[in-house]
C-alpha cells in the first residue's frame, strides 16, 4: 500500500523536463547578409572647420530644373502684378482730379458751341470775333484757352450765350476743302482717250511739264503757264482729261465743281476760294482742277440780289487768286466749262489763263479710235460692222459712243445672249 516503484510516478508537471521535437517552437530560416552601402575603398572623414562648413554636393534633376522654372515665372508675374497695383493706386488720384477739371471746364465753355473767326486781339483777356451769321462782338476769353496759339482769322469755338472764347480750333483746313483733295488716282489713263492728240500735247506742255522740268522754261527765259481752259460741247471729254492727267502725274490735284463755291452766308464763298489755293499752295506741287466754271465766272452785271452779288465776289476772289499780288508757284489750275462764251473776260485773259484748249465733236479716225476702245472688252458677234457707225453722218460724240456700246450690251443681256449682235432696220 502505498508502495511501487519511483517510475510509477506521475512525471507530468516537473520544471526540469524538456519538451520533445513534436514541440511548437519553430526554427529560424537563414537569411542572406546585405549588400555594401557603397562600392571602393572607404574615405576617411574629414576634421576641422573646413568640413563643417562644407556643403553637401547635390545633382538637381529635371524635375527639380522643371520646378524652379515655373516658380521664377511665378515670381516675375507677381513682380509685375505688384508694380501694376503700384502704379494703380498712384496714378488714380491724378487720374479722378484730371477728370473733375475736365468738368468744371466743360460746365464753364457750356454746350452747344458756335464757331467763329477771330478778327483782333485787344488784349490778353479780351478780344472781337465775328460768326458767319451775325456781326462782331467784344467778347472775353476764358482762362484756360492757350493765348499763344491765338493770332487774327484763325478759327475759334465761342460760348452759345455769351459768346466768350473758349477754345480753339487746331485743325487749319476746312473740311470742305480736305474732301476735295484726290487720295485715290483714277483709273482712266491716256490710253483710254480716243484721239485727242493734240489736246493730249498741249496740256502736257502747259500743265505737267513746267511741274516736272521747270528748268526748261528757265534756260529758254519764258514763264510757264499758270492755267488752261478745257471748253467745248458736252461729252467731248474734257473731264476725262483732266482724269488721265490726275493719273499721270505726281503731283497733288484738287477738284471742285464750280457750284461748290458758291456758299450761303455772305463771305464764305471767297474764304473758301482762298483755303483752296492756300492748301493748293501748302500742297505743291499742286493741280487746281474746277468744273463747270461758268457756275461762278459769269459776265459781270449790275446784280439786284444778295445771292448774286455774292456770286460776283466769289469770282472776285478766284481772279484775284489766279493772278494777284502774290505768286501761285507750282499751282496749276484747269478750268473746263461747256459755255466759254458766258465766261467774264478777265477771267479768260493772258495770266490768268493762257492756254485755250478746244474740244470739238470727233471726227471719222476719232469715232473709230473710241469705238475700238469701248468695244476691246465686250463679245461681238462676226457680223457686228463697227464702220456703219463710224461713218454715219450724225454728230456723236464721244459720250453718244459709250452710250450705245453700253445699249448694245443691254439688249444682249435682256436677250439672253452671250454676244452682241448687229442689227439693220
Amino acid at each position: 500500500m502505498g508502495q511501487g516503484t519511483p517510475g510509477g510516478l506521475n512525471r507530468q508537471g516537473l520544471p526540469g523536463d524538456r519538451k520533445g521535437d513534436g514541440s511548437n517552437k519553430k526554427e529560424k530560416k537563414f537569411e542572406p547578409a546585405a549588400p555594401p552601402a557603397r562600392v571602393g575603398r572607404k574615405q576617411r572623414k574629414q576634421k576641422g572647420p573646413e568640413a563643417a562648413a562644407r556643403l553637401p554636393t547635390i545633382t538637381p534633376l529635371s524635375k527639380c530644373k522643371l520646378r524652379l522654372l515655373k516658380l521664377e515665372r511665378i515670381k516675375d508675374y507677381l513682380l509685375m502684378e505688384e508694380e501694376f497695383v503700384a502704379n494703380q493706386e498712384r496714378l488714380k488720384p491724378q487720374e479722378e482730379k484730371a477728370e473733375e477739371d475736365r468738368s468744371k471746364v466743360d460746365d464753364l465753355r457750356g454746350s452747344p458751341m458756335s464757331v467763329g473767326n477771330l478778327e483782333e486781339l485787344i488784349d490778353e483777356n479780351h478780344a472781337i470775333v465775328s460768326s458767319s451769321v451775325g456781326p462782331e462782338y467784344y467778347v472775353g476769353i476764358l482762362s484756360f484757352v492757350d493765348k499763344d496759339q491765338l493770332e487774327p482769322g484763325c478759327a475759334i469755338l465761342m460760348h452759345n450765350k455769351v459768346l466768350s472764347v473758349v477754345g480753339l480750333l487746331q485743325d487749319e483746313v476746312d473740311p470742305m476743302v480736305s474732301v476735295m483733295k484726290v487720295e485715290k488716282a483714277p483709273l482712266e489713263s491716256y490710253a483710254d482717250i480716243g484721239g485727242l492728240d493734240a489736246q493730249i500735247q498741249e496740256i502736257k506742255e502747259a500743265v505737267e511739264l513746267p511741274l516736272t522740268h521747270p528748268e526748261l522754261y528757265e534756260d529758254i527765259g519764258i514763264k510757264p503757264p499758270k492755267g488752261v481752259i478745257l471748253y467745248g460741247e458736252p461729252g467731248t471729254g474734257k473731264t476725262l482729261l483732266a482724269k488721265a492727267v490726275a493719273n499721270s502725274t505726281s503731283a497733288t490735284f484738287l477738284r471742285v465743281v464750280g457750284s461748290e463755291l458758291i456758299q450761303k452766308y455772305l463771305g464764305d464763298g471767297p474764304k473758301l476760294v482762298r483755303e483752296l489755293f492756300r492748301v493748293a499752295d501748302d500742297l505743291s506741287p499742286s493741280i487746281v482742277f474746277i468744273d463747270e466754271i461758268d457756275a461762278v465766272g459769269t459776265k459781270r452785271y449790275d446784280a439786284h440780289s444778295g445771292g448774286e452779288r455774292e456770286i460776283q465776289r466769289t469770282m472776285l476772289e478766284l481772279l484775284n487768286q489766279l493772278d494777284g499780288f502774290d505768286s501761285r508757284g507750282d499751282v496749276k489750275v484747269i478750268l473746263a466749262t461747256n459755255r466759254i462764251e458766258s465766261l467774264d473776260p478777265a477771267l479768260l485773259r493772258p495770266g490768268r489763263i493762257d492756254r485755250k484748249i478746244e474740244f470739238p465733236l470727233p471726227d471719222i479716225k476719232t469715232r473709230r479710235r473710241i469705238f475700238q476702245i469701248h468695244t476691246s472688252r465686250m463679245t461681238l458677234a462676226d457680223d457686228v460692222n463697227l464702220e456703219e457707225f463710224v461713218m454715219t453722218k450724225d454728230e456723236f460724240s464721244g459720250a453718244d459712243i459709250k452710250a450705245i456700246c453700253t445699249e448694245a450690251g443691254l439688249l444682249a443681256l435682256r436677250e439672253r445672249r452671250m454676244k452682241v449682235r448687229h442689227f439693220t432696220s
